[in-house]
Order: C-alpha cells, then sequence, then structure tokens
C-alpha cells in the first residue's frame, strides 16, 4: 500500500453512500489504523488491531462493518453483528459512531446496556436488527430470558478487549462465543497489546492479520505532558494543588481523573465549592445521570468533568483541551487512556498529574512505561500556601481500607472501580447517607437521642386479643375440666390400629396399647 499520507477513503474502497456520510462528518484522509485494517475487514478477514487511545480504531471497524451488512437482512432475535464493549459509554459512542456513518444505509441497530428498560430492548430484538452492540452483562440477561439468537451473528467485535480483561468479562466473552457460529468473522480491537489478550486472539480468532500502528503503552505526541509534585499527602493540599493548576493553565474544558469513586464525589463538591464549573461522573450514579453529564460536557455546557476510569476509555470527545490526574493511576496502562482523552485527531492538549510522596513509587513505574521524562510544573505561589495550610482532619472514609475487630483487612479498601460491574443496594445506600446526614447534623443527633429515650421507656401491656365466639363452648368445657383429667380423657378413648384382611385395609379397635412391636409382629412384615 502505499504511503498512508496520500490515501484517501475513497481509494480504500468504500461505497458512495459510506463515503457521503464520512465527508459530512469532516473526515478526509484515514487514520494509520483505518488505512490498514478497512481493506482487509471488508474482504472478510480476522483482525487485531493495537493502537493508542485516539487514533480512530471505533471507524476502522464501523465503515467495513456496515458496507458488509448492505446487502441481506435481519430476522427476528438474530443480530447479523455483534459488538461488545466494556462500558456503557463506550457502547453509546460506538452507537452513535454507527449511525453518523450509516445514515445513508437501511440498517437497524439496538443497544443493549445496564440502566435502560428490558422492554424496550426487547421490542427492538424482536423486530430484528442488523447490529448489536452491547455490554457482556445485560447481553447474557436477555439470552437467559430467550429474547435474543445468537446463531445468526456473521461479524463479533471485540473493542478495548485489555479493558475487557481488566473488567473481569473474559469469560463472559468465552460463555457468547460458545454461542456463536464457527464460521465467523472476529475482529478484536484494544490500545495495549498483554500475554493474556495474546492468548484472547490465538482463542477466538483464524489467522488474524495483526495491525500495529504504535508501540504499545506509547502516549501521543500531540499531548504536553506535566507532573506537580507535592512536598505532603495531605489531602487537602491536593485538592488545593488542583484548583491552583487549573486556574494557572486558562482551562477551557477538561476532565479531571481520579482513583477511587468516593474521590470522584470529594474532589467535585470541592471544585463546585471553590466557585469551578464541576461535575461528578462514576459507576454508583445512575445512568440517566451519567448519560446528562456527560452531554452536558460534549455540548459545552459543562467545563469540568470529574471522573473515574469508567470515562477513561474509548470516549470520543475531541475538543477536550486538558486533562488532570488526582494521582497516578493504579495500573501504568491507564495513565494512556487518561491523557489519551485530550490530543484527540491531531489537536494539541495538556495533561498535568499530581504527585505527592506516597505516589512516587506509582509515578517512577508510569516513567518507566512511556519511556520519557515529564517536566514539572508548579503554579507561582503553589508551596506557600501549603505550609500555611491546617493538616486535613482524620476521619473514617467509607472507600478506604480499613480493619476489623479481629485485625484483618476489609475488603473495602480494594480498588473500588471492580464495583462498576454491581451498582449499590438501596438499602446500603440509604444507610452510608443517613451516617453522613447524622454526622453533619447535630440536631439530626438530639433527636436520634429522645427517640432512644422513648423507645427506652418500658412497653405498656397489649389488651389481650378476643377469641371468636364459635370458640367459647370449646373453652369453657376445657377449663372446667383439670389438666390431669383431660390427659386421662385422652388415654381412655379407644385406640385404633390398622390391619389387613383379605388385602383390604379395615379400621378395627385395638384394646390392648402395645408401645412398639414387642412378641406381637405386624402381618404385613411377615408376608
Amino acid at each position: 500500500m502505499t504511503d498512508t499520507q496520500t490515501v484517501t477513503f475513497a481509494d480504500l474502497g468504500l461505497a458512495e453512500n459510506i463515503l457521503k456520510a464520512v465527508t459530512e462528518a469532516g473526515y478526509t484522509i484515514p487514520t494509520p489504523i483505518q488505512a490498514e485494517a478497512i481493506p482487509h475487514i471488508a474482504m472478510g478477514g480476522d483482525v487485531t488491531g493495537i493502537a493508542q487511545t485516539g487514533t480512530g480504531k471505533t471507524a476502522a471497524f464501523v465503515l467495513p462493518m456496515i458496507q458488509r451488512l448492505s446487502t441481506g437482512r435481519a430476522r427476528a432475535r438474530m443480530p447479523r453483528c455483534l459488538i461488545l464493549c466494556p462500558t456503557r459509554e463506550l457502547a453509546a459512542q460506538v452507537a452513535e459512531n454507527f449511525e453518523k456513518y450509516g445514515k445513508y444505509l437501511k440498517l437497524t441497530m439496538a443497544l443493549l446496556i445496564g440502566g435502560v428498560s428490558f422492554k424496550d430492548q426487547e421490542t427492538l430484538l424482536q423486530r430484528g436488527v442488523d447490529v448489536l452492540i452491547a455490554t457482556p452483562g445485560r447481553l447474557m440477561d436477555q439470552f437467559d430470558r430467550g429474547k435474543l439468537l445468537l446463531m445468526g451473528v456473521e461479524t463479533l467485535i471485540i473493542d478495548e478487549a485489555d479493558r475487557m480483561l481488566d473488567m473481569g468479562f473474559i469469560p463472559d466473552i468465552e460463555k457468547i462465543c460458545t454461542k456463536l457460529p464457527a464460521s465467523r468473522q472476529t475482529l478484536l480491537f484494544s490500545a495495549t497489546f498483554p500475554a493474556d489478550i495474546q492468548r484472547l486472539a490465538k482463542t477466538f480468532q483464524k489467522d488474524p492479520k495483526k495491525i500495529e500502528v504504535a508501540r504499545p503503552a506509547q502516549t501521543a505526541e500531540t499531548i504536553s505532558q506535566f507532573v506537580v509534585k507535592l512536598p505532603t499527602n495531605d489531602g487537602k493540599a491536593r485538592r488545593t494543588a488542583l484548583r491552583r493548576v487549573i486556574e494557572a493553565t486558562n482551562v477551557k474544558n477538561g476532565i479531571v481523573f481520579c482513583n477511587r469513586k468516593v474521590e470522584v464525589d470529594i474532589v467535585a463538591a470541592s471544585l463546585t465549592k471553590h466557585g469551578h464549573d464541576a461535575a461528578p461522573i462514576h459507576g454508583d450514579l445512575p445512568q440517566n445521570v451519567r448519560s446528562e453529564t456527560l452531554q452536558r460536557f460534549r455540548d459545552g455546557k459543562l467545563k469540568l468533568l470529574v471522573a473515574s476510569d469508567v470515562a477513561a476509555r474509548g470516549l470520543d470527545i475531541p475538543d477536550v483541551g486538558h486533562v488532570f490526574n488526582f494521582g497516578p493511576p493504579p495500573k501504568d496502562e491507564d495513565y494512556v487512556h487518561r491523557i489519551g482523552r485530550t490530543g484527540r485527531a491531531g489537536r494539541k492538549g495538556e495533561s498535568y498529574t499530581v504527585v505527592t510522596p506516597a505516589d512516587e513509587k506509582s509515578w517512577g513505574f508510569v516513567l518507566k512505561m512511556i519511556k520519557k521524562d515529564v517536566p514539572e510544573f508548579m503554579p507561582e505561589g503553589l508551596l506557600e500556601e501549603l505550609e500555611t495550610l491546617p493538616p486535613e482532619e482524620k476521619r473514617d472514609r467509607k472507600g478506604g481500607r480499613d480493619r476489623d475487630r479481629g485485625g484483618r483487612s476489609s475488603a473495602r479498601g480494594r480498588n473500588s472501580e471492580r464495583s462498576d460491574r454491581a451498582e449499590r443496594s438501596p438499602r446500603r445506600r440509604e444507610r452510608e447517607d443517613g451516617d453522613v446526614a447524622v454526622a453533619e447534623a447535630p440536631a439530626a443527633i438530639e433527636a436520634v437521642e429522645a427517640v432512644d429515650v422513648v423507645e427506652a421507656a418500658p412497653a405498656q401491656e397489649k389488651p389481650r386479643r378476643e377469641r371468636p365466639a364459635r370458640n367459647e363452648k370449646r373453652r369453657e368445657r376445657n377449663d372446667d375440666q383439670p389438666r390431669g383429667e383431660k390427659r386421662e380423657r385422652d388415654r381412655d378413648r379407644p385406640q385404633r390400629d390398622y390391619k389387613r384382611k383379605d388385602d383390604d385395609l379395615i379400621l378395627e379397635p385395638a384394646p390392648d396399647r402395645v408401645v412398639g412391636f414387642g412378641k406381637d409382629i405386624p402381618a404385613f412384615l411377615k408376608r
């Protein structure tokens, strides 16, 4: 193939109606991953695409996929193409790309993600769709309910495969693949290519073409990276440093990444309190709130999006100017995905990472991975301001690591992003919110104490429940007779026993009461 700089989308063999949609979207020259992958996918071959974040991997499989689907027709409950995504936001973004590039084709699509009504999704599946975009959990839910059949899938696409591995979706993917036709086309795209993903490719693909346009874990050259090193581990100092960096960089819009969901809420509240336009997004928020917050940020109505790693993968928001890391990520590879939210499609971007003495080891791993030095940045007057800050009060953080009475480390302090696969229960959320409310409101404490006093008072004796009138005669008869006499009366009742006579069971009186069999063995045992 010729130099990718001289190749256009028209040279890749795409249909006219697809080229028209691509041109209207403002694209004329494909990215390297698109130029390499589109022709091979259009011919029906398997592809393993490895490219850094922001290089157009989504369009690399959407464009040839819709061209292959332009001929044929979907049947009820049997999609022709299945696209698996690790998060709801990424699945929704792939659906937007399908609608944008396939608007001149008569293709149907369904989006299966959590937080959406089952009934609406079932209606679409019953009509039949060409493309099914889903997260593994909701896909298996619909399949187990009998609303979905997978034997008609012609193309399987696994997007952000390494993120699937991190989130524990590999067993679900293996189960899904057992229900697909063996002759399918399988496409696997990822930003990194660790050993586990290599085994995944060998298991699910047949003679795939590996397309690698960038070194794994390589950051984009369009991103200017900086590190803000603090002399203290104090949380208040870290939040102060973040605000000063935001104010010193003249941010138009940006994403602030935090390692834990509890930090997301704290940082968003801190920024809002000090006059910044910020809103949180993480896995514990309802899906409608997450979608609304993300749409506000895309529309330019929200300046700062404070996010967990749920928003770090694959989200295409082209005009993000800055990325701020509240701390180095727990996994080195996540640093590439975080800062990859800026500097997309050839645009310039900046990233800033706040590092404390406790983060030096994690930051060292990041530097070793990206194989480049990151210059330091220090807002004017920040160090002097940090010296005057009072130390942050120690408090029981619900998401932090703690120990139980036996001295064993509890699981609450482990990486809280694992709970993206399971939302907090309403009972737990109500209990935690109630604890915070009591801690912040002394009046509430007094009210609780007053309730405790009332409850501590001796309970009044409840009136005896009246018995039905029909039991009056029976109660009078039993009450008039002494307890010993009632037992004697029961003992004097004639005992009856079942005996076999002429192969029929008849009920005859048994004059002598026998305890056990004794010497009298029943006739049915002898027979």
